[in-house]
């Protein structure tokens, strides 16, 4: 699909551009040949002025008019062919340009064409091509010649096509050679960015796919338990009490399960689609902790796991809980931010709840809030740091990834997470332009490391 897909891509760019580069060397082919053509009658045009102004008219005084046409009013004139044409011979041959003089009858007198058949004459002074032989062209200009109302004779100067049809052949080529190249050039460069775009769309695309798998598993596995257990206690004729309160506690169980694996789905779904509102507060960090540290207390109590939090103020030592070993300092102006309180504590919830879950008993959590330059502006720095069971580097690679956990076998009997919860970390520090780090060794523990900008959250 992806590789259709780049194909069309690249086809359309190539064709598209083929088109633009058709267009551009059609055009530059037409002004270069509309140049060339009027750069030739600017040259018979100046030749015919020269030659006009260099004619020997003289009186015709034989009394034979078959060289003027004589006006009643004026005295017959007549143009010396032989002085006129006598020293413009050389110069119009050396130029490639050929002279033709004509009586006022049209009848041929003198030309510098040796051996070619005359072309009928045809008064054209703007210039036009003709056909001399069988594959010979010219360029000409026939201009009359008339003095006082007298025609004198028909002046046709003529210049050779292939100066025209020459350089244009020449352009055709260079031109179906560049363009061809242009386009081979442009597949290339088009297959290249083609597959370029394409890339973020295809591991939208795969991660789509994962994503979706890996929500039907986590759906299905659950829903099946629940099935089976309901479909036990219904078809059991003698239930037992005992064994169908079992049954309920593992359904109620996994439907708790569900609705927090729904609910952050459709937290992650949301976040990214922009419903969810975001409504910043100004909010202590110091004290938000301390009342997801209070509430994680029982659980951390249940499995003997010693819960810490520290704070880096002047005034350390004065503690605002009522469990003065969850809290080593109240909160100060130096842990405040502005951030959604909502999200915040869903945030640090998730941490700590991992840290609490992936500890042994007997073991540590301790959160550090302290003030902190990030990029030349000010925040809080807050770590989660505990003395569990650690994370290898592939893990580490993949910790943020949607429902990815670490070895099940490694954890303790019936808890399994749905591995979204450093998933939606992320989405919620990103969402408050912050930073999140995870550090972690194998079987020595993790460190998740968040920082949360203090002034605002930017554009």
């Amino acid at each position: 699909m992806f590789q259709a897909t780049r194909r069309r891509l690249a086809l359309w760019y190539t064709a598209v551009t083929a088109v633009l580069l058709l267009l551009f060397a059609s055009g530059f082919y037409l002004y270069v040949r509309t140049t060339l053509v009027e750069r030739v009658d600017d040259t018979l045009n100046h030749v015919v002025e020269i030659v006009e102004r260099s004619l020997v008219i003289e009186p015709d005084a034989t009394g034979d008019h078959i060289f003027a046409t004589v006006d009643t009013n004026s005295p017959p004139l007549r143009v010396n062919v032989e002085a006129s044409f006598r020293d413009n011979a050389q110069a119009v041959e050396d130029d490639h340009i050929d002279l033709e003089w004509f009586g006022p009858s049209g009848q041929l007198l003198w030309s510098t064409f040796a051996d070619l058949q005359p072309v009928p004459l045809h008064v054209n002074p703007a210039g036009e091509t003709v056909r001399v032989g069988q594959e010979t062209f010219f360029r000409q200009i026939t201009e009359r010649v008339q003095v006082d109302g007298q025609v004198l004779g028909y002046l046709r100067v003529s210049h050779p096509w292939f100066e025209v049809t020459k350089p244009s052949r020449r352009l055709i080529v260079d031109l179906a050679l560049g363009t061809s190249l242009m386009v081979g050039a442009v597949a290339a460069i088009g297959w290249l960015l083609s597959g370029i775009a394409m890339a973020p769309v295809r591991d939208s695309y795969q991660q789509l796919k994962q994503f979706t798998a890996d929500a039907s598993h986590e759906l299905r596995n659950p829903i099946a338990v629940i099935q089976t257990n309901a479909q036990v206690a219904l078809s059991d004729p003698n239930p037992d009490v005992e064994i169908q309160q079992k049954q309920f506690q593992v359904i109620e169980r996994l439907t708790r399960r569900l609705g927090r694996l729904v609910d952050d789905l459709l937290f992650l779904a949301r976040q990214e689609s922009g419903l969810i509102a975001f409504t910043p507060a100004s909010l202590s960090l110091a004290g938000l902790l301390e009342d997801v540290l209070e509430e994680q207390q029982v659980m951390a109590t249940e499995r003997q796991i010693a819960l810490r939090v520290n704070v880096a103020e002047a005034t350390a030592g004065k503690p605002r809980s009522k469990n003065p070993a969850l809290l080593a300092a109240p909160p100060t102006a130096s842990s405040t931010i502005l951030g959604d309180p909502g999200q915040l504590t869903r945030l640090f919830t998730n941490l700590i709840s991992n840290a609490v879950q992936y500890t042994p008993s007997g073991g540590t959590v301790t959160v550090n809030v302290k003030p902190i330059k990030h990029q030349g502006q000010s925040g809080v720095q807050v770590t989660v740091q505990d003395t569990g069971i650690g994370m290898d580097s592939e893990a580490i690679t993949h910790a943020f990834d949607r429902f990815y956990r670490a070895d099940p076998s490694r954890l303790r009997s019936g808890e399994q997470g749905t591995g979204l919860g450093l998933a939606i970390a992320k989405v919620i520090v990103d969402t408050h332009r912050g930073h999140i780090h995870l550090d972690s060794q194998l079987g020595q523990g993790t460190t998740v490391t968040v920082v949360l900008p203090q002034g605002g959250l930017g554009g």
